[in-house]
């Protein structure tokens, strides 16, 4: 795949209005390298790994980043890592600096795995995606989770599809 370019995350298939169903098509399996692409960075705030202001941060961000016009619907993702149980950090992907907003540039080499199933089983997950990684002959540096859909759009398409995303070295 090019330098920071994602797999299509189709947005037209969206009966929620909230968030599209998800198509895995490209997803699972993939290489994907970045060199300086371009992330707003949130936080929220959890209790035990439990995000608490999730609903008023995700909008938020969303918000400042379409007002700025820095949508980048051909390569979406939003990249979430617990660095505590008390903390949640997540990177939106956009195409420009956003003012007022804490923008990161991310560069590496990543692997994705496509896992399906309740979010508490993120362990279980990140436990199977190190060993995916290192059946390549890799190390894992830090993986991130992209969760394709929230809660409740996960309960009405009667799937949780959330992406693996390991940094690699």
């Amino acid at each position: 795949m090019e330098i920071n370019a994602l797999p299509k995350y189709d947005m037209s298939d969206n009966p929620t209005n909230c968030c599209p169903r998800f198509n895995s098509e490209g997803w699972d399996e993939q290489e994907l390298h970045f060199k300086d692409k371009l992330f707003v960075k949130a936080k929220t705030k959890s209790i035990f790994h439990i995000p608490i202001n999730m609903g008023s941060v995700f909008p938020k961000t969303f918000s400042a980043i379409e007002n700025a016009h820095a949508t980048d619907d051909n390569n979406f993702i939003v990249l979430s890592y617990d660095p505590s149980a008390w903390t949640g950090e997540h990177y939106f992907s956009v195409n420009k600096d956003i003012p007022g907003q804490e923008m990161i540039h991310m560069t590496g080499d990543y692997l994705t795995k496509i896992f399906e199933g309740p979010y508490k089983n993120v362990p279980k997950w990140e436990k199977a995606m190190n060993t995916f990684v290192k059946n390549k002959g890799k190390h894992v540096k830090k993986t991130y989770f992209f969760y394709t859909t929230c809660p409740k759009c996960a309960k009405f398409y009667g799937k949780n599809h959330v992406i693996a995303v390991s940094e690699i070295e």
